[in-house]
């Protein structure tokens, strides 16, 4: 993955608090006066980048729904590029998933509590990014453990969404270990599941791909377990 190195524009700093605000306190609870607060400009002043909290809030849960698919496309492709097999391409898509589900758990928690105050266009395609982010990793599930069939490693997908999704519920610093050892414990969990669904006690798949420790690229949801923050939908 490549890291971002350059500061966030202030759009990005705006939607950064605002998540963080609506996730602690509800999107009910949050004024826009304190959004602007959080990053050091007045209310007023963030209608020069939002129409308000609706266009915020449709941003955020739009957007990482939208990263996640572009995301996961951009895996495959480099997997395909680089002459990954299906083992180490799955591990590559539970990696970004991991890093989002670590690094972004405010809008796991936003996507729960949230997603039905999108309007109705905002929340459609919300889901169907969901849902195409749900086919890419069938189709690799499935490669890997071709045994499976095709329901049960969707089902299996949602339910691996919802164990990575986990994360804001864990939220005391006592309730994970470090970054990496939560990245790597995650990592094995999934593999786990797939193998299990699967009927099979390892976690390689047919090209070897073994569990790499997951860090690396990314996180998710649905009203299923996981594409937004958890994907599906």
């Amino acid at each position: 993955m490549t890291t971002r190195t350059d500061a966030p524009t202030r759009r990005e700093q705006i939607l950064g608090q605002a998540a963080r605000l609506f996730a602690e306190r509800g999107f009910h609870g949050v004024g826009v006066d304190e959004i602007g607060a959080a990053v050091g400009i007045s209310g007023p002043g963030l209608y020069r980048h939002f129409a308000g909290k609706d266009a915020m809030l449709a941003e955020l849960l739009v957007g990482i729904s939208e990263r996640l698919y572009s995301g996961g496309r951009r895996c495959l492709a480099e997997s395909g590029e680089a002459g990954l097999g299906p083992g180490a391409t799955l591990d590559a898509l539970i990696g970004r998933h991991i890093d989002f589900a670590l690094d972004d758990r405010a809008l796991i928690t936003l996507h729960d509590r949230e997603l039905d105050r999108l309007r109705d266009s905002d929340r459609k395609l919300v889901r169907q990014l969901q849902r195409q982010y749900v086919e890419l990793w069938v189709g690799v599930v499935r490669q890997v453990h071709p045994e499976l069939p095709e329901k049960e490693a969707r089902a299996s997908v949602h339910a691996v969404f919802g164990l990575l999704n986990s994360t804001p519920h864990l939220s005391r610093p006592s309730s994970l270990p470090d970054r990496d050892a939560a990245a790597a414990l995650l990592h094995r969990l999934a593999r786990g599941a797939f193998a299990a669904a699967a009927g099979t006690t390892g976690d390689s798949g047919p090209d070897g791909g073994s569990v790499a420790p997951a860090g690396g690229v990314y996180r998710v949801d649905g009203g299923t377990a996981g594409a937004g923050p958890r994907a599906g939908g």
